[in-house]
């Protein structure tokens, strides 16, 4: 039923998709912040660690996606 539908390519393309939007968004809040702009009616501040931390879990989620479309 798997392979009729193809859900193990879809899977793994959804977990890239996922880990490259972690990776584009944190880092261009990153990018953001690093020019000193902030967001327009936003309270809270800016956490680098967090930012970093996502940033890397979106770059391990991604490649296991394309490890998992490769093989």
């Amino acid at each position: 039923m798997a392979d009729l539908f193809g859900l193990d390519s879809l899977l793994a393309q959804l977990m890239m998709a996922l880990g490259l939007a972690m990776v584009a968004g944190n880092g261009l809040a990153m990018w953001k912040h690093h020019r000193g702009e902030t967001p327009d009616r936003v309270e809270g501040s800016y956490h680098p660690g967090r930012a970093r931390f996502l940033l890397a879990v979106g770059a391990i989620i991604s490649i296991w996606g394309l490890a998992g479309l490769i093989s």
